[in-house]
């Protein structure tokens, strides 16, 4: 059987099995807005390849895309995409202006306190590319702790957070999205990029000929996770239960499939 049928049979086999979800009575509830809207309001940043990418059109896709997709649809409404940075998705999150946030997000302390999180639906952690390889053998934070070393980062994400705790000697540089990032490897005004692996993942498949290697073993624990609002248990208890429904079905292995490959499952 192909992936993507595989992907498609999975992902219809869910939807069949989900129904869509009854309409709540409490006027309070996300879900009831949500319905009542018809339509969920992702957040996502549209520059993390394989996870979330905004074309030259407007048109968002990869991994995360997929999962708010079905999120939408077993909710009986249409998705409704704002791609924004990276470092303003919670803000729009607590504000109201955004329903949910899937953006390759890092489940984290600082984060959920102010958030709640449901997860992760990938494990994943922090990860270098280079066209050094003396920077690509590192094999703790400290050896990448030194005055030589440029690092780029997204801004706002907990890669720059990370660098600039763990790597204080360090020269930290902030861009508002990868293919930047990438972009300043491969002319040199950066020694690397530091990021979660599969970003890095990404970067090399689609840049063959740039020289680019990655740093292998993964230098943290990052789990990824879908961000909600605080103080609505129904919402989270649903997107729970939702997330359960995409591993039983297999469904949540075929898009791992579709967007990272063997990248992630075999590592």
């Amino acid at each position: 059987m192909s992936r993507l049928f595989r992907f498609s049979f999975l992902a219809l086999a869910f939807l069949v099995a989900a129904g869509c979800a009854s309409v709540p009575t409490a006027d309070s509830s996300a879900l009831a807005r949500i319905q009542q809207r018809g339509q969920l309001i992702l957040g996502t940043s549209g520059n993390m390849p394989a996870m979330s990418v905004a074309d030259a059109s407007g048109n968002v896709t990869g991994l995360d895309i997929d999962i708010a997709r079905l999120m939408a649809q077993g909710m009986g409404v249409e998705l409704s995409t704002r791609v924004m940075q990276f470092a303003d998705l919670m803000p729009a999150l607590e504000s109201g202006a955004i329903d949910v946030v899937i953006s390759n997000v890092t489940i984290n302390m600082d984060r959920n306190m102010r958030v709640a999180f449901v997860g992760p639906y990938l494990k994943s952690g922090k990860c270098i590319v280079s066209k050094s390889e003396n920077l690509a053998r590192a094999r703790q934070s400290s050896d990448l702790n030194t005055p030589e070393t440029r690092l780029v980062v997204l801004r706002g994400s907990t890669s720059e957070r990370f660098a600039r705790e763990l790597m204080p000697k360090a020269t930290v540089l902030t861009v508002e999205d990868y293919g930047r990032a990438a972009d300043m490897v491969k002319s040199g005004e950066a020694g690397a990029m530091l990021t979660e692996y599969p970003i890095c993942a990404s970067t090399l498949k689609n840049n063959p000929d740039a020289g680019f290697v990655a740093l292998s073993p993964l230098l943290s624990y990052e789990p990824i996770g879908i961000a909600l609002p605080p103080n609505d248990a129904q919402f989270i208890n649903w997107t729970e239960n939702f997330l359960k429904r995409l591993e039983g079905t297999g469904t949540l292995d075929a898009l791992g499939d579709r967007w990272l490959g063997q990248l992630i499952r075999g590592r």
